[in-house]
C-alpha cells in the first residue's frame, strides 16, 4: 500500500477536536508550530470555537477539500468519520481512538469493521490507538503527544509498534543529535503496517537509515520482501525486536527442536535479510545515526586513536567482542607517529597520545590524520565529542573543532567519533558540531563499539546483496503417498537415498538370521537398531548397539534391542548398517516454523546436540555459499577444520549436502513438519547421513 499521501498533506483535520484534550491540544500545536503550512480545520460537533479557532460541526461543513484526517472521537463513533469522510472523496486518516483489538473481542469486532470499510472504500489509515507521525523533513506533524524541542531534522526514519516509547524515543535522538526523517506511531496496524511505512522509506529520499520498534513481525513474508529491498539499496534497517522469551516452536520428536525456538528463527531471518538487530533503544538510535553518518563501512579492519590508555584496553576488548580487527600500524605509519606522540607515549593500535593533548591542542588532530593514511586501515575510531559549555571566547573552541573536521572531511577512510561515556550532546555541543561541521558522535565506548561492529556487518551484508542473486524457491514435488505420523529411520533413510542423498547402507531384519546375514554382507563391524513406526529417539530406550563384531554379538544384540523396542512398538524388527568410524558428527534438521516457515539447523550432531547447544540457524531457501557462513558460525567450527591433527573436512562438500537437503525438505511441501539428520557423518570429503528421521503434518482438517 502505498503511504505517500498519507505523509504529505496539504491540508488536515482534526475531528474531535476540544479544549478539554490534551491529545487535541498538542496535535494542533505541534502542526503550528513545526512547520506545517497547509490549514488545518478544526471539527467539533458541537461547532463553536476549540483553541482559539472557530470548529466546523462536521467535515461535510468544511469549504475547501481535506487531504488528511485526524481523528480523536469516541471508539464508536469512529467509523462514522469514516463513512462521511468517504463520501467526501478524503482518502487518508490517522486514527488517535483507542478502544479497538487491544481492548477485546467487542473492540476487535469494531477494527474489524473499521479495516473492512477501508478495503472496501480504498482509505490509507494509520491506526486505530496511534499518536499518528512526525514528517519532520517536510514539516508535517499531526502528532498527538508533544514534541521535545528542537525538532532536529535528519535522515533517521524511526517506526514503531509502541505509542508510549516514542517521546522517549524522540528525546534520545534529540539527546545525541540524531535527526529524523519521518516518525510513525503504527497503533493496532489495521491497515497501514510496518512494512507499508518501510517500502515508503526505502523509497524517500529524506531518509538513509530506517530504525524499529517491533513488538511482532505481522507478515514475515512482506517483512522479508522489503528488508531485502533495502539492503540491496543500501538503506540499513536496525531492528529493536522485543519478546525473545517467546516458547519454542518444534515438533517434540526431532532434536533440531530443542535449538529452534521463535526468537531464534527471527534472530537468523534478520542476519540473513541483513537486517541489524539491536539489544536496547540507546544502541537502535546509536547505530542508526552512524550508518546515517557513514553509509557502507569498507573493512573490519580499525585504528584508533585515542587520549587515553584506559580507553585503549577497553576498546581493544569490545573490538574482538564485535569481529574487529586492530593491525599493527605500517612501518612508515610508526615512523612518522614517532615524531607526533611524546617519548613517554607507545605507538600502537589502539594508539594513546596521552593526556599531552592539554597542552598541545594539535597532538589528536595530526595523530589521526597520520593514521587514516595507513594502508592497513578501513576505517578510524576517534575518541572525542563536542564540548559540554561554552567558554566565554568560543571562538578557538570553534576553531579547534572546524581542524578537526577538515581533517575529517579530507581522510581517505571513514572516520567514526566515539564518546567515553553516554551522555546527552549539549546545546553548545550542537552548535559546534552545525557550525563546524563536526561530525556525529556515538555516545559511550560500550555502544559505539557496538554500532561498529553492526555498522561493519550491514556492509558486508550490503556487498554480498550487490553481488549475488537471492537463493530462488524449490519446486514442490510433494509428499510420498500416505505420508503421515513419524517416520524412523528406515522408511526416512530410504526416501533421502531415493532423492539422491548420501545415506550409510542399511537392511532390515525380521529376525536374528536375518540380523546375521545382513551383518555378514557389510562386513564387521556392524551397528543394530531398534526398527518400527514412530520409534523416535532409539538410543534412549536402549534401542542401538555399536560395534558389533561377530554373528553371536549380533543376535545377542538384536534379542535385547528388539525387546526394548517391542515395549513400545509391538511390531519392532531391527535395521543393520556398516560401522562408521572417526570423522566429525553433525546434525542437519529442518523445522517448520509457524511464522517464518521452514528453517534449517546445522550445529554439532549425535548425542551431543541439547548438551551443547551448538547450532546456526538459517530460514529456508538456503545457497552453498550461506551453509559455509552457517558452519562458520559453529562454536565447533574448528573440529571441521581439522583440529588436534585430525582429518580437515571438506567444507564445501558438506555444504552441498546440507543444501541439498534443505533443497530437499522444501520440496517435500506443505506436508512436512520436520526432517533430521543426526548424525551426519563427516570424514573428509566424506559426507553420509547415519541416522534419520521425518516427521509429518497432520492433514489440514
Amino acid at each position: 500500500m502505498s503511504v505517500e499521501a498519507l505523509f504529505n498533506p496539504r491540508s488536515i483535520a482534526l475531528v474531535g477536536a476540544t479544549d478539554k484534550s490534551g491529545w487535541s491540544v498538542s496535535t494542533l500545536l505541534n502542526l503550528r508550530t513545526h512547520g506545517f503550512s497547509g490549514p488545518v480545520h478544526l471539527v467539533n460537533p458541537r461547532g463553536g470555537v476549540v483553541h482559539g479557532s472557530p470548529a466546523f460541526r462536521s467535515l461535510t461543513e468544511i469549504p475547501s477539500p481535506v487531504d488528511l484526517v485526524y481523528v480523536m472521537v469516541p471508539t464508536a463513533a469512529v467509523l462514522g468519520v469514516l463513512k462521511e469522510g468517504a463520501k467526501l472523496g478524503i482518502g487518508c486518516y490517522v486514527i488517535l481512538t483507542a478502544g479497538f483489538g487491544e481492548a477485546g473481542a467487542e473492540g476487535a469486532r469494531l477494527e474489524a469493521e473499521i479495516a473492512g470499510f477501508a478495503r472496501e472504500h480504498g482509505l490509507t489509515i494509520l491506526g486505530p490507538n496511534g499518536n499518528g507521525y512526525i514528517n519532520a523533513a517536510a514539516g508535517v506533524t499531526p502528532y498527538g503527544l508533544p514534541i521535545p524541542e528542537p525538532l532536529l531534522r535528519g535522515s533517521v526514519g524511526v517506526v514503531l509498534q509502541s505509542g508510549a516509547l516514542a517521546s522517549s524515543v524522540l528525546g534520545f535522538a534529540q539527546a545525541r543529535n540524531v535527526g529524523i526523517s519521518l516518525l510513525t506511531s503504527m497503533g493496532n496496524e489495521s491497515v497501514v503496517t510496518v512494512t507499508d511505512v518501510v517500502d515508503h522509506l526505502v523509497d524517500d529520499p529524506a531518509t538513509k537509515v530506517v530504525a524499529l520498534f517491533l513488538e511482532t513481525i505481522r507478515n514475515p513474508a512482506e517483512f522479508s520482501r522489503v528488508a531485502r529491498r533495502a539492503l540491496v539499496a543500501g538503506k540499513p534497517i536496525v531492528a529493536l525486536k522485543i519478546g525473545r522469551s517467546g516458547l519454542a516452536s518444534h515438533t517434540a520428536q526431532a532434536h533440531t527442536g530443542a535449538l529452534v525456538g521463535d526468537d531464534d528463527v527471527i534472530d537468523a531471518a534478520m542476519r540473513q535479510l541483513g537486517v541489524i538487530r539491536v539489544r536496547s533503544l540507546e544502541d537502535l538510535i546509536i547505530t542508526a545515526g552512524l550508518l546515517a553518518a557513514t553509509g557502507p563501512l569498507p573493512g573490519r579492519r580499525m585504528g584508533v586513536v585515542t587520549p587515553s590508555g584506559g580507553a585503549s584496553e577497553i576498546i581493544a576488548d569490545r573490538a574482538e567482542d564485535e569481529g574487529l580487527e586492530l593491525p599493527p600500524f605500517a612501518p612508515a605509519t610508526v615512523e612518522r607517529l614517532a615524531g607526533i606522540v611524546p617519548s613517554f607515549g607507545t605507538v600502537q593500535n589502539p594508539l594513546d597520545v596521552t593526556g599531552y593533548v592539554l597542552v598541545d591542542r594539535t597532538l589528536l588532530g595530526r595523530a589521526l590524520q597520520t593514521v587514516t593514511a595507513d594502508p592497513g586501515i578501513d576505517l578510524v575510531m576517534l575518541l572525542s565529542e563536542p564540548p559540554r559549555t561554552a567558554p566565554p571566547d568560543p571562538a578557538p573552541v570553534l576553531a579547534m573543532y572546524e581542524a578537526s573536521s577538515r581533517r575529517i572531511a579530507e581522510s581517505p577512510v571513514p572516520v567514526v567519533v566515539v564518546s567515553n561515556v553516554l551522555t546527552d550532546v549539549t546545546e553548545f555541543g550542537r552548535r559546534v558540531q552545525k557550525e563546524t561541521g563536526f561530525p556525529y558522535v556515538m555516545g559511550g565506548i560500550e555502544h559505539g563499539l557496538t554500532a561498529i561492529g553492526a555498522a561493519v556487518r550491514w556492509s558486508e551484508a550490503h556487498r554480498r546483496a550487490l553481488t549475488s542473486a537471492p537463493a530462488g524457491r524449490t519446486a514442490v514435488t510433494g509428499a510420498p503417498e500416505g505420508a503421515s505420523g513419524v517416520w524412523a529411520e528406515h522408511r526416512a533413510a530410504a526416501l533421502l537415498a531415493a532423492a539422491g542423498l548420501p545415506v550409510v547402507p542399511s537392511e532390515t531384519a525380521a529376525d536374528e538370521a536375518a540380523a546375521v546375514a545382513a551383518a555378514e554382507r557389510f562386513g564387521y563391524p556392524v551397528v543394530l537398531k531398534a526398527a518400527a513406526e514412530g520409534l523416535g529417539h532409539k538410543s534412549d530406550i536402549g534401542g542401538v548397539r555399536l560395534g558389533l563384531s561377530g554373528p553371536e554379538e549380533v543376535r545377542q544384540a538384536y534379542r535385547e534391542v528388539v525387546a526394548a523396542a517391542r515395549a513400545h512398538a509391538p511390531d519392532a524388527g531391527a535395521l543393520i548398517q556398516p560401522q562408521r568410524g572417526g570423522g566429525v558428527e553433525l546434525l542437519v534438521g529442518v523445522v517448520r516454523d509457524p511464522a517464518w516457515g521452514l528453517t534449517l539447523a546445522v550445529g554439532l550432531g549425535g548425542v551431543w546436540v541439547e548438551v551443547l547447544r551448538d547450532a546456526a540457524l538459517r530460514v529456508l531457501p538456503v545457497d552453498a555459499v550461506e551453509v559455509r557462513r552457517a558452519l562458520s558460525e559453529l562454536r565447533g567450527a574448528a573440529l571441521l577444520d581439522g583440529a588436534r591433527g585430525t582429518e580437515p573436512a571438506d567444507l564445501d562438500a558438506v555444504a552441498d549436502v546440507v543444501t541439498r537437503i534443505a533443497v530437499f525438505a522444501e520440496s517435500l511441501g506443505d506436508a512436512l513438519e520436520s526432517l533430521e539428520i543426526n548424525p551426519l557423518l563427516v570424514t573428509g570429503s566424506r559426507v553420509e547421513a547415519l541416522d534419520a528421521l521425518i516427521t509429518w503434518r497432520p492433514p489440514a482438517p
